[in-house]
Order: C-alpha cells, then sequence, then structure tokens
C-alpha cells in the first residue's frame, strides 16, 4: 500500500508540482502523516502549510498562462521528479520505509509528468480549448492528493 501510496503522491507532482509540497505539508500539519523528529519534520511547521499553499496557487495561475514552457522541459521535469521524491519519502518516512517511498515518488513523479501532459493534450483537443482541460487537470491534482494523503492517514 505505501508503494502505492507513494507513486500516487508522485502523480500529483507531475500534474501539479508544488501542489505536492502544499499537501504534505498540511497533511503533516494535520497529523495525518507523522513527520516529527525527521528532517522532513519542517513540513509540519505551522507557517509552512501557508507558505507552500500560495505557492501552490501561483504554479495554478501560471499553469494557464500562454507563456508557460512545457512541464517536459528538463528544469520543470526535473522539479516534478524532485516533488514526487519528496512527497514519496514524507509518505515512506510515516510508513517505516523513506527508501522505498521516495523512489516510488520519484517514478510517480515521471508517469504524471508523462501521462499528465498526454491526457490534458488529449482532452484539449477534445474540448476545442486548453483552459477546460487545464482545470480538469487541477481538480483531479487537488483530489488525488487528498485521497493519497488521507489514505495514509
Amino acid at each position: 500500500m505505501l508503494i502505492l501510496l507513494a507513486f500516487g503522491i508522485g502523480v500529483v507532482a507531475g500534474l501539479r508540482a508544488m501542489l505536492v509540497p502544499a499537501a504534505v505539508a498540511w497533511a503533516a500539519h494535520l497529523g495525518w502523516i507523522d513527520l516529527s523528529g525527521t528532517w522532513l519534520s519542517w513540513l509540519a511547521h505551522p507557517w509552512t502549510p501557508w507558505i507552500a499553499t500560495l505557492l501552490a496557487v501561483g504554479e495554478l495561475v501560471t499553469d494557464k498562462l500562454p507563456t508557460t514552457p512545457s512541464r517536459k522541459q528538463p528544469p520543470a521535469f526535473a522539479a516534478r521528479i524532485a516533488m514526487g521524491a519528496l512527497g514519496g519519502a514524507a509518505i515512506g518516512i510515516a510508513g517505516g520505509a523513506l527508501w522505498l517511498g521516495l523512489a516510488a515518488g520519484a517514478v510517480g513523479g515521471i508517469a504524471g509528468t508523462l501521462g499528465g501532459a498526454a491526457i490534458r493534450a488529449r482532452l484539449a483537443a477534445a474540448l476545442g480549448r486548453d483552459l477546460p482541460a487545464a482545470l480538469i487537470e487541477d481538480v483531479a491534482g487537488i483530489a488525488l492528493a487528498i485521497a493519497v494523503l488521507s489514505a495514509a492517514a
């Protein structure tokens, strides 16, 4: 189960990278996952969920801009893998398997990046515009993050 949850949070990172630290910070802050005494304990700090949420909202907005580069460009792709690994590590720590969670989160980040881009492109083509597809992707990412972290609780 831990591998699936870590992979799932990685997929979220592939959809929206900054959604992962925000969701994990809220989960830690609310006591859904215990990161106390670990190198990720800073995610449970009272300010972290708020700051990470602002960054996630900024990403949700900038994702809709026509000048935003592809998520498959090396810097964006690397950030999504890193955020997937971070989220997977948090789930792994909470479940007693840091490295397994980190690896599954990174692989989920790759799958979410490539799969999310392909699905969004198909949705945009079917809907005739990118904005509705992007909004559907936002909702899917948020819902998946909530589902994964509530299951990890």
